[in-house]
């Protein structure tokens, strides 16, 4: 069993990102998915084996890449920040892509809403926006993987 922390759209809120730091710990992985990427600087620091990044449309010059792909347990994820895709007005294309992979899982940020739904055998998961604290209007996903069973729980509140 693997248990990830999933989190996006920090836009410059470090401290909002740095508190999750004490369940980094406790976790085998932790997955931002842009716009705010520098804000994952004290996890590479502490957990570099922990940590992955993509960056988001907001994160201007980074050298990290769009998207990416974790093989966990039996499933595998595809992970980017979702404005390639067109996340705001449609999923079928994120989910499309994903399978296209071969990926179960497809992370993505950008709405700032979080959102668990499937499609065409894909579970998306947008973990919403840790712009504010979770409790003051951030949220974030945690992801337990389990074999080939993924269970989700978006913890926190969506941001519009």
């Amino acid at each position: 069993m693997k248990k990830l922390i999933i989190i996006s759209d920090s836009h410059g809120n470090s401290k909002a990102v740095e508190s999750l730091l004490p369940l980094v710990a406790e976790n085998d992985y932790i997955v931002h998915l842009g716009d705010g990427c520098g804000d994952m600087r004290t996890f590479w620091r502490e957990y570099p084996e922990k940590v992955y990044v993509c960056a988001g449309n907001c994160d201007f010059f980074s050298p990290l890449p769009a998207e990416g792909e974790l093989e966990i347990e039996q499933l595998k994820i595809f992970y980017c920040h979702g404005h390639a895709y067109r996340v705001k007005s449609d999923l079928h294309d994120l989910a499309r892509e994903a399978k296209k992979r071969g990926c179960d899982i497809a992370l993505y940020g950008h709405t700032h809403n979080a959102l668990i739904s499937e499609i065409d055998g894909v579970t998306l998961i947008n973990p919403g926006s840790l712009r504010a604290a979770v409790g003051k209007g951030g949220s974030y996903c945690y992801l337990v993987i389990h074999g080939n069973k993924a269970t989700p729980v978006i913890v926190g509140e969506s941001v519009l």
